[in-house]
């Protein structure tokens, strides 16, 4: 099932579990995942997108190894709070993935998630070929601490 809000979401979850955060790029998905307390996302991996069949396998994989409870797709809107076909392409790999799996799956506006990761990641005195390497699922990262952080306040 799909939920456009947070609300909604945690109410379909267990009292403890880990979630999986996506930060979904064009070439890439960035996966982080939570503790079961649900206290802090840590960086996972990066998967080079291949077909939605593949990609969506992979996932599933690393949610059934992890005993995963849900998943959080960033939601890619504009600035001024509207949503373009990035949001579009996003809302219809979360369609896609719902045929695939019970899990509850929900968005979290990922607004400058990437440009966040990119200052810690500099800060860090990360080296750029490094950077390349991890901005995806440090960004996955951001996005899944902003649910945390927000189911604290629930």
């Amino acid at each position: 099932m799909i939920f456009d809000e947070v609300e909604e979401f945690t109410t379909t979850l267990p009292p403890s579990g880990a979630l999986m955060g996506l930060d979904l790029g064009d070439r890439t998905i960035g996966i982080a995942v939570s503790d079961g307390l649900r206290s802090v996302a840590t960086p996972l991996e990066t998967v080079r997108r291949k077909k939605f069949g593949v990609d969506a396998a992979r996932l599933l994989e690393i949610a059934k190894d992890r005993a995963l409870v849900g998943i959080v797709l960033g939601l890619p809107r504009n600035m001024d709070g509207s949503e373009g076909p990035r949001c579009q392409s996003t809302r219809a790999f979360a369609r896609n993935l719902t045929r695939l799996t019970e899990l509850p799956i929900t968005f979290w506006d990922e607004r400058l998630s990437t440009v966040a990761a990119e200052r810690a990641l500099l800060e860090a005195d990360t080296s750029r070929k490094r950077r390349a390497e991890v901005i995806d699922h440090v960004a996955a990262s951001y996005i899944l601490q902003g649910l945390l952080d927000r189911l604290r306040h629930l």
